[in-house]
């Protein structure tokens, strides 16, 4: 099967428009579905609806998707490892969920730059599930993410605590009172079960936001409380920008490395990982 096809497939899935799936792709809207009708022509089934303005996937749509998704990640991955040659440096597929970028992983990527010149990183943020199926499919190296997976198929590894303080725009607040004008960050399951059980009865949030800096940045803007991790507000704090709210639990996470267990990169992997283990003081040394 032509990879094209899938591509095309798969950006149409994205656009839900053929004209603009077509100007994507840098085609004639003919072109796109000439491909599309290639593609049905060949599996021998329907893939979209067509109704007007409103292009949906059918049920058997539905079920190429992942499929579709797989084959051209493992393609490019293919193209990316053959072009660096048999002596050019080594490609290393990192996903994290979104937050640990801010929190850590950005440094870990100056890292890498500087001090494993024989890796090339291909970096993307996702959910934990998205990050867990890839890693499942051959389509990761290495995930980082809050809740450690229970599946004998993948390694993980503890690789940083993250500590997470209640702060807020305004000072001498209590826990009780920051929650009446409080952003909700989704730092994953156990942090949300830890919150329920100290905060049972806490009002609806003003907002609940996915990342970290987007609540920093809203509670920044218009006022707020929200639990953010402590590396991302000790400069503000320390300006005085943000208070913590004293009376608010710390509530300590972790930080887990996911790999496939029998992965063929478990030596570049562990070598990625050994900045984990370095004294903060080498680290700010090198930098």
């Amino acid at each position: 099967m032509d990879t094209q096809l899938l591509k095309t497939f798969l950006e149409v899935y994205r656009t839900r428009h053929f004209g603009r799936a077509a100007e994507n792709l840098h085609l004639s809207q003919s072109a796109v579905s000439a491909r599309i009708r290639l593609l049905e022509e060949e599996l021998g089934i329907e893939l979209f609806t067509r109704d007007r303005n409103n292009i949906q996937l059918t049920a058997a749509g539905r079920k190429l998707l992942r499929h579709a998704e797989n084959i051209t990640s493992v393609w490019n991955r293919a193209r990316h490892d053959l072009a660096m040659g048999e002596t050019g440096p080594e490609l290393l597929t990192v996903g994290a969920v979104p937050s640990l970028w801010d929190i850590a992983l950005q440094d870990w990527v100056h890292w890498l730059r500087r001090d494993r010149q024989q890796l090339v990183l291909s970096a993307e943020a996702q959910g934990a599930d998205v990050l867990l199926r890839k890693l499942l499919e051959g389509n990761l190296d290495l995930a980082f993410m809050f809740d450690a997976p229970q599946i004998p198929e993948l390694m993980v590894t503890e690789v940083m605590p993250v500590a997470l303080i209640m702060v807020s725009t305004q000072p001498g607040l209590t826990a009780a009172q920051a929650l009446c004008d409080y952003v909700m960050v989704d730092w994953g399951t156990s942090f949300a079960i830890t919150h329920a059980r100290y905060f049972p009865d806490s009002p609806t949030p003003r907002a609940r936001v996915g990342l970290g800096r987007m609540a920093q940045a809203l509670i920044l803007e218009c006022g707020g409380a929200a639990y953010l991790a402590e590396p991302m507000v000790g400069d503000l704090l320390a300006a005085g920008t943000l208070f913590q709210v004293e009376d608010a639990p710390v509530i300590e996470r972790t930080a887990f490395a996911v790999a496939a267990l029998n992965g063929t990169r478990s030596a570049t992997i562990e070598s990625a990982l050994q900045y984990f283990s370095l004294p903060r003081e080498a680290l700010r040394a090198g930098a």
